[in-house]
């Protein structure tokens, strides 16, 4: 299923998108226990198992249930807009590595990233007056489902709630005036995230997802997730091992070639831009880009 979470009517909620393409409204049906799309995935089975029946369907199955909005009565926001933490993994794509000029590393390179750096589908992504050298960066990300401690990475995919799209807006000299990451991936309203969730049940390998970024129609970046270094089953077991990833904790798995940076001349994002981030059986993620 594909959850989202809106406004309707100056009303945050969260449900699923039926079979006519609108939304129906969990949140209505069930926000005194669950509130948020956060709070289902950290619900008990038996309360998510009253989700499914009230849909008519199984996870997995598809509902038959009335959409209670069109999709142009919402707003989408974020998948998770009240995240835990916020992993991302630096040069995770063997050609990334290579066209950045860096070594395969030998460990996860982790950064995080501040919800209030990333915008939902359709908002405006920030390009700041500090800098010009605003590159694109799509990116799967993973959904944590259930929480997670020393997980091992035979069991790692059963902790997945759902796999959503990612667009890890960078600043690149900002990125690069230390060894650390983090003030060039995290300016306000930089990066984006969503449409939607697609449930794990949907995907049963993430490895045989393909990314593509689109800059005003172009592609620039096109790659299958197979070209991972560290894969999602790895990441969950190296993350969960140095601390308790909880559901809706967001892994944001690293970029694929094609990127501004490396590019000869350089590409980077101006006011006036739209940048699309497009998964197999996920969804496309487009933002457009206004300057600060």
């Amino acid at each position: 299923m594909k959850f989202v979470s809106y406004r309707v009517v100056n009303r945050e909620s969260w449900g699923v998108m039926g079979a006519d393409g609108g939304v129906i409204d969990l949140c209505a049906e069930f926000g005194n226990t669950m509130p948020t799309l956060r709070d289902y995935l950290a619900a008990s089975d038996v309360e998510k198992a009253k989700v499914a029946e009230y849909l008519g369907t199984g996870f997995g199955g598809q509902t038959g249930k009335a959409s209670d909005f069109p999709a142009s009565d919402i707003t989408l926001r974020e998948p998770i807009t009240n995240p835990h933490a916020i992993f991302c993994v630096g040069l995770n794509y063997r050609k990334h590595a290579e066209e950045t000029g860096n070594k395969l590393p030998e460990k996860p390179i982790l950064f995080p990233r501040w919800p209030a750096s990333h915008v939902a589908h359709g908002q405006p992504m920030i390009a700041p007056r500090e800098s010009e050298m605003f590159d694109f960066e799509g990116e799967l990300a993973v959904i944590m489902g259930k929480t997670a401690r020393r997980v091992s990475e035979a069991d790692a995919l059963d902790y997945v709630g759902g796999y959503s799209c990612y667009n890890d807006g960078s600043i690149r000299d900002w990125q690069r005036h230390t060894t650390q990451f983090l003030p060039g991936k995290n300016f306000y309203h930089s990066g984006s995230f969503g449409p939607c969730m697609v449930s794990a049940d949907e995907i049963s390998d993430p490895a045989d997802l393909h990314l593509e970024t689109r800059l005003n129609g172009e592609t620039v970046q096109s790659e299958g997730v197979n070209d991972l270094i560290f894969n999602v089953p790895q990441l969950i077991a190296y993350i969960s091992t140095m601390t308790e990833l909880r559901p809706g904790d967001v892994i944001v798995t690293g970029t694929p070639s094609g990127v501004g940076l490396a590019r000869t001349p350089q590409l980077w994002m101006k006011d006036g831009d739209t940048v699309e981030v497009e998964i197999s059986k996920i969804g496309i993620l487009s933002n457009p880009i206004v300057a600060d």
